[in-house]
């Protein structure tokens, strides 16, 4: 029996496509919510799971920061999955009829050019896999969905228009857990090292913590903050760096941050994804 691997979603879903293209060998599993996922492998139902955490184009993925340190999973890896949006109908639709598009809040704002273009009023549905199943379920001709081009395979749907989101760079990055560390070796270079901490309650603790990076040549890809426990003035930050905890330069980074902070974990020791490094190549072919 396959090793499987849980998403959050409706099968369709473009974290179902992730696990397909990161774990061929491993089943989707689909859970209704992330904390389903999580538990999913906390209790040995699925091996690992595949958690989106931020978007090109959206921005972070909202409650996975808030959820990923309190689940006591590991990040083991990472996954980017460029993401394309299909226009789709019952099959036997007329497209000039179609009144009304759905899907998934940030599916409806990626597309909003053909959405306007077509004059369709946007719906919003749960996610984009189920706008997808109940256009199928409920054969209304006057309904579209917005959805990838599986959930359209899935679900017996005909896609009228391929590739209508608004940027072509619209690309979502997934982190693996396991209910285990697996760290990545000190020769698994690219690595990227992610933690989650909290400044002490002294001035300009932040700053500080963040100087031993600067001094230390430590490249930080991600900063970002969030409340805890409904508190205004408890602050906890989620950080990537590119590094290994055994080298030099970020052991010393990781011991000054850790003076400055009263709570200081590491998520996971990974190896980078090749997509970073086809990025930046991107961007110094633009520059």
């Amino acid at each position: 029996m396959p090793l499987k691997i849980a998403y959050q979603g409706e099968p369709g879903a473009n974290s179902h496509i992730a696990c397909i293209e990161a774990y061929p060998t491993y089943e989707p599993m689909p859970c209704g919510t992330f904390e389903d996922a999580f538990q999913a492998v906390a209790d040995g139902e699925a091996a690992l799971a595949m958690i989106p955490i931020d978007n090109s184009v959206a921005g972070r993925v909202a409650d996975i920061h808030h959820l990923l340190p309190r689940s006591n999973l590991y990040i083991i890896g990472e996954h980017f999955l460029p993401v394309h949006h299909q226009l789709m109908i019952v099959p036997g639709a007329d497209p000039a009829k179609i009144r009304t598009v759905h899907s998934h809040v940030h599916a409806l704002g990626q597309c909003r050019k053909v959405i306007r273009e077509l004059g369709l009023k946007p719906v919003v549905a749960a996610d984009t896999a189920g706008a997808a199943r109940e256009l199928s379920e409920g054969r209304d001709p006057s309904r579209a969905a917005i959805a990838s081009r599986l959930a359209a395979g899935i679900y017996g749907l005909d896609v009228i228009r391929e590739d209508v989101e608004d940027e072509s760079h619209n690309t979502t990055r997934f982190v693996v857990l396991s209910a285990t560390p697996q760290d990545a070796e000190p020769e698994d270079i690219p690595v990227i090292t992610t933690f989650v901490f909290r400044v002490r309650n002294v001035p300009a603790a932040l700053y500080k913590a963040m100087g031993g990076f600067a001094t230390n040549g430590v490249n930080m890809t991600k900063l970002e903050s969030y409340q805890i426990e409904g508190q205004f003035s408890a602050t906890q930050f989620y950080a990537d760096i590119e590094g290994h905890p055994s080298e030099r330069n970020v052991r010393l980074a990781m011991e000054e941050l850790e003076f400055f902070t009263s709570y200081l974990r590491v998520l996971g020791i990974y190896r980078a994804s090749p997509h970073r490094a086809e990025i930046a190549k991107r961007f110094e072919m633009l520059g």
